[in-house]
């Protein structure tokens, strides 16, 4: 028969200790998270307090104590070659913006087909998909240079935007976010009161799909902001570059002409505030329903 603890006496050493060991054990993730950010917004911090300083202070003063430039800096960027960088700006507005568009768009109507209808096939042009998901841009960027030279479409606008339509990625989340969020029961009452195919998919099955849609269209509108490889390898043209290839070409420059260092840390920390407005814009449509746009049509 085992035997109980007196009502009075001292808890034992094992269980004073239990609690003390979960709370450490729970401190684990929460320092790991914070090295994490930590390791993040380090850079993020350099590039904010680099903007601030003018060319002998950024070299000459302690790393993170702001400066007095960033009027000056901000000033001479808008002024280098009569505004080219808010060029570069616009055609990264251009390229991003119309491209995750374009390419959302084609990944809404892949991806409900691929989780809606059963044909031959399907499973193996998913897995395709996937494979294209595995793809490094790298390896594709000289092909399509290639293609788009032989169609001589090189060192224009288009060159730029339609490598980025097709994203297998983007189709991937859509197929997969149509099968959780478009019920097939739903899909069949459209089909069973006369709607056409394109009717249940633009009124029905879009609407639920809107959450997932704008991940996608979030995701690949960075990752074309961010995109170099592709401009780089087709553009020439300067004035079409954009923002990330123009960075570039002034950090060369740089090499031989020091001062062009502020205008492209002042330029780099310019091009954050566009995702940074996109995500504060767009985060809203996360918490919504899986329902909520169909009942609302």
């Amino acid at each position: 028969m085992s035997s109980l603890p007196l009502a009075g006496a001292a808890p034992t050493a094992g269980t004073t200790r239990a609690p003390g060991r979960r709370r450490r054990i729970a401190l684990v993730p929460t320092v790991t998270l914070l090295l994490g950010a930590l390791y993040c917004l380090l850079p993020v911090a350099w590039v904010v307090v680099a903007s601030t300083k003018s060319g002998s202070e950024l070299f000459s003063t302690f790393t993170f104590w702001p400066g007095t430039g960033f009027a000056e800096n901000l000033s001479d960027l808008g002024a280098y070659r009569d505004g080219v960088y808010w060029q570069w700006m616009g055609n990264s507005a251009l390229y991003a913006g119309l491209g995750a568009l374009l390419s959302t768009c084609v990944s809404a109507v892949s991806g409900y087909a691929l989780a809606t209808y059963r044909f031959r096939g399907r499973e193996t042009l998913f897995n395709v998909l996937l494979a294209g998901v595995l793809m490094p841009p790298v390896i594709l960027a000289v092909p399509q240079y290639l293609l788009l030279a032989q169609a001589d479409l090189t060192d224009t606008h288009l060159s730029v935007l339609l490598p980025q339509i097709l994203s297998p990625y983007g189709v991937y989340l859509a197929r997969i976010y149509a099968a959780a969020a478009v019920p097939a029961d739903v899909v069949e009452a459209g089909r069973m009161d006369g709607a056409g195919e394109w009717r249940i998919f633009t009124r029905v099955a879009l609407p639920m799909m809107v959450p997932g849609l704008v991940t996608v269209f979030l995701f690949q509108f960075v990752a074309i902001w961010n995109n170099f490889l592709l401009p780089y390898i087709m553009l020439s043209d300067d004035e079409k570059f954009p923002i990330t290839l123009g960075l570039y070409t002034l950090l060369e420059q740089g090499a031989s002409t020091p001062a062009l260092y502020t205008l492209v840390i002042t330029g780099a920390f310019l091009a954050v505030f566009p995702l940074v407005a996109l995500f504060l814009v767009v985060q809203r449509f996360w918490s919504l329903d899986l329902l909520s746009g169909a009942v609302k049509s």
